[in-house]
């Protein structure tokens, strides 16, 4: 990530996850990490009454998510480490900076060591990720938002992880909202029997959101009426077309090849907003290291 503001918080609202859907998570990475036996290396290389003093920093530029999950993570191995977080979630640090401290028993930060780190260093790309988005599109009206696009399991956190870097979130699951495809498109027989349909079998505070890749379909919703449109894989010009036609009918939402360097002209399109689902599939993980404290 370009080097960016000091002293910024990419998410100055943000609300933390409670412990109670984090500790699932963590657990269960830590009993994939522990196999049968424990940490044996720890255990045969570090006397047990030893206590250690270590410093979490980043290693590049961007911005902290997951530090829950971090601090679960060593509290679920020994409640007598104490994680003393310095940059908290939606901070924004640069190579260097101090995030946290952790300082108790040896052994048991080191078992915990590369769960923490996982979770740390995963959900900060995200929220790296997600903030070079959400910066490159500040001058306009558009935000940022993720997909379903999530690694199985992580659904939750990663989500967060968008929040923390000032993103904000589409559906969380199929249950959510109504979001007709062009598959459901082809197969239902056209755009108007595909929400036809929908609106015949939803509940009254259900919204209707459906992707289109031309004007022409456009031209159709709009007809019917729908709460959002998901105009796919086009260009600024068809775009700032499209966003004309709908003239605050509906919320427009531009998906398809978005990157820091196509945002700024498509969120100018006058889009409500950019969904990217690379932020949780691919986003580059986030160098954080765990040292001795100097």
């Amino acid at each position: 990530m370009s080097e960016i503001p000091m002293n910024e918080i990419a998410a100055p609202n943000l609300v933390r996850l409670p412990d109670l859907l984090l500790a699932p998570l963590v657990e269960a990475a830590l009993v994939e990490d522990l196999g049968r036996a424990g940490d044996i290396t720890s255990n045969a290389t570090i006397p047990a009454a030893t206590v250690s003093a270590l410093v979490l920093r980043a290693r590049d530029h961007g911005v902290i998510a997951g530090l829950d999950l971090a601090r679960l993570a060593f509290a679920a191995i020994s409640p007598d480490i104490v994680m003393t977080v310095v940059r908290d979630d939606g901070h924004v640090v640069a190579p260097g900076d101090l995030i946290a401290r952790v300082t108790g028993p040896a052994r048991a930060i080191l078992t915990a060591e590369r769960v923490a780190l996982n979770f740390l260093c995963q959900l900060s790309g995200v929220a790296t990720a997600t903030h070079t988005i959400a910066r490159a599109i500040a001058h306009t009206r558009a935000r940022v938002c993720d997909t379903r696009k999530t690694v199985p399991g992580l659904r939750t956190v990663q989500k967060y992880a968008v929040r923390c870097g000032g993103g904000v979130n589409h559906r969380f699951g199929l249950d959510d909202a109504v979001l007709i495809k062009d598959n459901h498109v082809a197969i239902a027989g056209g755009v108007v029997p595909a929400i036809a349909a929908a609106r015949a079998a939803i509940g009254h505070l259900v919204k209707i959101e459906i992707e289109v890749d031309t004007l022409a379909q456009l031209d159709e919703v709009l007809a019917v009426g729908v709460d959002a449109v998901l105009l796919d894989n086009m260009g600024p010009d068809m775009l700032r077309e499209a966003v004309a036609m709908i003239g605050g009918r509906a919320i427009a939402e531009a998906s398809g090849r978005i990157t820091p360097e196509t945002a700024p002209a498509i969120a100018e399109s006058g889009v409500d907003l950019i969904s990217a689902g690379w932020l949780t599939h691919s986003a580059r993980v986030f160098d954080i290291g765990l040292d001795a404290a100097l």
